[in-house]
């Protein structure tokens, strides 16, 4: 039973953050605290806060101790293509949409890539910070080709582009390939989120084509990753 001494305050601190006892964001005692009200050794309490972390119930800062992650992620779906209006208003959350960047330009090698042009054509990019409940908490960072976007605002960046696409362009918007990555915050990320101190974000890249697999837009939104849980369903052919 000694053994599992950890698991009994790992459940227990589990409960309490479930319950409310202990508030998102707020720091959990020290190890010497912790080492003195459960009458246990160090390496116990290290292990619980292990295990804690690694579950996503608090999060380890360096030199400052551990925090209380907010557990009322948002519900972010894998495989749909879904904008960030029509998260926030399914969510019934206040939410607004900053637009940090907007031009013309012409592609860098690494667009080329990405966006399967060339350095001759033409390229929309947008940043957007994300804001919801007063934070911001993703940098979404949008390229279209003009090809099939041959005019767009910042009034329309500051709504809901997919909407201007659809109902004004009449695109055919069919289907997205993803990747998801987990890196360290860039100077652009810091300068455009609050990212508070976690020292990661959730990148994801979306390439989306049209109706007829034409490739009219590259995407990387990303994602303070305290506020987002990705999810999917996934069934197993037979």
């Amino acid at each position: 039973m000694k053994n599992n001494k950890y698991l009994t305050i790992y459940e227990e601190m589990v409960e309490q953050i479930k319950n409310g006892t202990l508030k998102p964001n707020t720091k959990l005692p020290s190890e010497n605290d912790l080492v003195e009200q459960y009458d246990t050794s160090r390496e116990t309490v290290r292990k619980a806060l292990t295990m804690l972390s690694q579950n996503g119930y608090i999060q380890k800062v360096r030199g400052k101790g551990s925090f209380v992650l907010d557990m009322t992620k948002f519900d972010f779906p894998i495989s749909g293509l879904v904008s960030f209006k029509e998260l926030a208003q399914k969510m019934g959350k206040p939410w607004k949409t900053i637009v940090n960047e907007f031009e013309l330009i012409k592609p860098d090698d690494y667009l080329q890539k990405h966006l399967s042009v060339t350095g001759k054509d033409s390229v929309w990019k947008v940043l957007r910070s994300r804001e919801m409940d007063g934070e911001r908490i993703i940098l979404d960072k949008d390229y279209f080709n003009k090809k099939y976007v041959p005019i767009l605002t910042k009034e329309i960046c500051e709504g809901s582009i997919y909407e201007y696409l659809e109902e004004d362009l009449q695109l055919k918007i069919s289907f997205a390939k993803k990747e998801i990555y987990v890196e360290e915050p860039t100077e652009e990320d810091c300068r455009y989120i609050d990212l508070q101190d976690y020292n990661h974000v959730v990148v994801v890249k979306n390439f989306v084509y049209l109706e007829d697999a034409s490739l009219f837009q590259y995407t990387e939104s990303r994602h303070r990753l305290d506020k987002f849980r990705f999810v999917d369903f996934a069934r197993r052919g037979h």
